[in-house]
């Protein structure tokens, strides 16, 4: 169900920051979230290596389901719409960060919001809260594969269990297979790890970069 939004990234110095500093390219790197379980796991090379909850679309402007991937990540947004602009910083829209996937008008950001993470309250995109987001955000690079799996299955419990979280490190496999309809079983089960994470500073020297976004977005 596609929805009547746009998103257009920019980045206006047009080259690589600190805070755009990736993991290698080498490194094979899933980012899977269950819209029901409102979880999204980051996993490397076949290993769990963080779960976030997060925020997903209602019941009326829900989000996709399918496999995608990040095409722009853009650090300190500015927010235009309709003659009104809003710079980085708390009221922010969309937060700190957007990593803008291959669906357009669909991202990971963050949320002016932050009560809302955890329910189905966003008009498609997968919010998060701004400690989580910025953890996560240089610990991917575009290109990189998002699977939106739509209902709760037995690869996604394997994930996300019944509110319980498989610590990272945890091994899954096959690594270069992981899809919504066949995530990889847990080789160990071991206790839940917390994945809320604290808050890291900006990097200096930082370039302003500038996010586009729709209201309907979020």
């Amino acid at each position: 169900m596609a929805l009547a939004v746009q998103a257009l990234a920019q980045n206006t110095a047009n080259q690589s920051s600190p805070a755009q500093t990736s993991v290698p390219a080498a490194t094979k790197r899933v980012i899977v979230v269950s819209l029901e379980d409102r979880k999204l796991a980051l996993v490397e090379d076949g290993q769990v290596r963080k779960i976030y909850t997060v925020a997903v679309g209602k019941p009326s402007t829900p989000s996709p389901v399918g496999t995608f991937t990040i095409e722009r990540r853009v650090a300190n947004p500015t927010y235009r719409h309709e003659g009104k602009t809003v710079p980085p910083g708390p009221r922010n829209p969309v937060g700190t960060r957007w990593m803008g996937l291959s669906k357009h008008g669909y991202g990971i950001h963050g949320t002016n919001e932050p009560r809302s993470i955890g329910k189905a309250a966003s008009h498609g995109c997968i919010r998060m809260a701004k400690a989580d987001l910025e953890e996560l955000y240089p610990l991917v690079s575009e290109g990189d594969t998002v699977e939106l799996v739509g209902q709760r299955n037995q690869e996604t419990a394997q994930l996300f269990g019944s509110g319980e979280n498989p610590a990272p490190d945890t091994t899954i496999q096959p690594a270069a297979t992981l899809t919504a309809t066949a995530v990889p079983a847990i080789r160990e089960q071991v206790p839940a790890a917390n994945a809320n994470s604290t808050e890291k500073a900006n990097a200096a020297g930082q370039a302003l970069a500038t996010v586009v976004v729709l209201a309907e977005l979020l």
